[in-house]
C-alpha cells in the first residue's frame, strides 16, 4: 500500500493528471477519469480566492488538491507489486497477496496499529461522514433527523475514512524538499517579479522579466496573492519537530520555542537505518542466518516515537504542506523559466523542476549538493518512515516480521544511507559498535558544510 501511495503521489503522476486537465493530453484517461472526476467536481464548487484575476492559479490549487486527496489512500496490490512480495519476503508463493492483505485487515477492514487505537476508543461510534462532508444549501447531504434518545448522535464519534484509509504520506518529504531549497528557489523568483532587489551587491535574477503574454506570469502573481492562505516556513517549522524532532536553520527560524519536541527520534531513526546496514551485510552472507532481533528492536523504538507525535496537525498539516509544494515544483517545470534561468542542459535530472532549483543555488551561492539527493530523501525517507508508523511493532515479537519488512524495504533504505551521507557528510552504514550514533540535526550538518564551501571560494 505504501508503495502504491508514493508512487502515485509522485511527480511523475502529478504531471500526468495537470497535462490531462489543462493541456487535453488524453494518453492516461482510463487511468485518471474515474479517480479525479468527482474529487476535482468536488473541490472545485468549494475553493475561492477573494482577489482579482487570480482564477488560473485557483485552478491550479484546486486541481492539486483534488491530486492528492484522490492518492492518499490506496488500498489494493498491482501484479507486479505481488511478485515483488513474493520475491522478497517469506510468504507463501501459493497464496494470493490480496488475500494476504485481506487478511492482515481482518475483521473491520484496519491496519493491525489502527485497531489497537480503535480498541482504545470502543466507547466511541463509528461515523461514515464528517462535518466538512456537508453542504449548507444541499438539504440531501445531511444526516437523517433521528428521533430517538439521542438525536444529536450522529455528530460525535470516529471517523471511520481515517481508520480504514489513511493517508499515506509523511511530513518529512516536505522537510528534505525545503532542506533542498525548493521554496528559497521560489521565494527569490516572487521577491525579483515584486521589484524586491536581491541581498548580492549584483542581483542575479536582474534579467528576470516575466511578460504577461503566457500562463506563467499570472501564475506567480496568484501565488504572490494567496501568501496570507499558504503554510508559513515559522509554521511548517514548528511541525518539523513536533513530529521527528527536525528543524530548519536560518534567520526566519530563529529562537523557535516548541511545546513539544520528538528529540529523541533523530537517533532512533538513525540507529534504526544504521542496524538495517549491519542486517543486510549479514543477510548476504549466505553462512549465517542473520539475527532480526535487534532490526525489531529499533523498529519497535522508532515507532513509538512517531506515535507519539502523531497529533494536532499530524492530520492535515503534511497534505497541506504536499499541495503547496507540488504546485511550487509544477509552477518550476514552466518551461518559461529556461529563458530567466540558466540550467545544465545536459544533466539528467529525473523530474523537470530540478535543474530550476540546482541553477538558482548556483546563482544565489547556496549549497553545491544537488537537490537529486535531497529529493531522494524526501523519497525514501518517506516510505521508510510510514512503513515504521503503521507495523503494530509494539505486539510482535519474533523476529521474521521484522526480517521481512527490512529485506522488502532494503531499495529505500540504501538509498536513503547514500543519499544521506551525500548531503551531510555522515555515512550511517558504518560499524558503530565502538561509538555513538550521530543524531546531530542534519541542518546543523548542512550550515557547516556550506561555510566549508565558502572559504574554499
Amino acid at each position: 500500500m505504501i508503495r502504491r501511495a508514493s508512487d502515485a503521489l509522485s511527480f511523475d503522476r502529478y504531471m500526468d493528471f495537470m497535462n490531462w486537465i489543462f493541456c487535453g493530453d488524453g494518453r492516461n484517461d482510463s487511468a485518471l477519469t474515474t479517480s479525479y472526476s468527482s474529487k476535482l467536481a468536488q473541490l472545485d464548487r468549494r475553493r475561492f480566492l477573494p482577489f482579482t484575476d487570480t482564477d488560473g492559479y485557483r485552478n491550479i490549487k484546486a486541481a492539486t488538491e483534488a491530486f492528492v486527496m484522490a492518492n492518499c489512500c490506496i488500498y489494493d496490490l498491482e501484479t507486479d507489486e505481488a511478485s515483488y512480495i513474493a520475491d522478497h519476503v517469506a510468504v507463501d508463493l501459493t497464496t494470493d497477496p490480496m488475500a494476504l492483505l485481506t487478511d492482515y485487515t481482518k475483521p473491520d477492514g484496519f491496519l493491525p496499529y489502527l485497531a489497537v487505537i480503535r480498541a482504545k476508543l470502543v466507547d466511541e461510534r463509528l461515523k461514515n461522514s464528517d462535518i466538512g462532508d456537508l453542504r449548507l444549501r444541499n438539504k440531501s447531504t445531511w444526516p437523517p433527523h433521528g428521533t430517538g434518545s439521542d438525536p444529536v448522535a450522529a455528530c460525535y464519534g470516529v471517523l471511520r475514512e481515517k481508520l480504514t484509509c489513511p493517508c499515506l504520506h509523511e511530513l518529512i518529504w516536505s522537510y528534505w524538499n525545503e532542506e533542498g531549497m525548493l521554496v528559497q528557489t521560489i521565494n527569490a523568483i516572487t521577491r525579483r517579479f515584486q521589484n524586491m532587489r536581491g541581498p548580492l551587491p549584483n542581483d542575479p535574477l536582474a534579467n528576470l522579466e516575466v511578460d504577461p503574454l503566457r500562463p506563467l506570469n499570472n501564475l506567480i502573481w496568484g501565488w504572490i496573492q494567496d501568501e496570507q492562505h499558504r503554510l508559513s516556513v515559522v509554521r511548517r517549522n514548528y511541525e518539523y519537530d513536533h513530529q521527528y524532532g527536525l528543524r530548519l536553520a536560518g534567520k526566519a527560524v530563529n529562537n523557535a520555542r516548541t511545546a513539544d519536541s520528538r528529540s529523541k527520534f533523530l537517533e532512533a531513526f538513525h540507529t534504526l537505518l544504521s542496524t538495517l546496514a549491519a542486517f543486510y551485510k549479514r543477510d548476504d552472507d549466505t553462512t549465517m542466518v542473520a539475527d532480526g532481533f535487534p532490526v525489531l528492536n529499533a523498529l519497535k523504538e522508532a515507532h513509538l516515537i512517531l506515535s507519539q507525535g502523531a497529533h494536532n496537525q499530524f492530520g492535515d498539516l503534511p497534505s497541506t504542506a504536499r499541495i503547496e509544494m507540488l504546485m511550487l515544483q509544477w509552477i518550476l517545470a514552466r518551461p518559461e523559466f529556461r529563458e530567466f534561468i540558466p540550467t545544465r542542459i545536459m544533466v539528467a535530472y529525473p523530474e523537470p523542476w530540478m535543474d530550476r532549483v540546482d541553477a538558482m543555488k548556483k546563482l544565489q551561492g547556496w549549497t553545491d549538493t544537488s537537490v537529486l539527493h535531497f529529493r531522494n530523501l524526501a523519497i525514501f525517507g518517506e516510505e521508510i518512515v510510514l512503513g515504521v508508523r503503521y507495523g503494530n511493532w509494539n505486539s510482535i515479537y519474533e523476529p521474521v516480521s521484522a526480517v521481512n519488512w527490512a529485506r522488502y524495504w532494503r531499495p529505500q533504505v540504501q538509498g536513503y544511507l547514500h543519499a544521506y551521507r551525500s548531503v551531510t557528510g555522515v555515512d550511517l552504514s558504518v560499524d558503530v559498535t565502538n561509538a555513538r550514533i550521530d543524531t546531530t540535526m542534519p541542518s546543523v550538518h548542512l550550515v557547516k558544510r556550506l561555510s566549508e564551501q565558502r572559504q574554499r571560494v
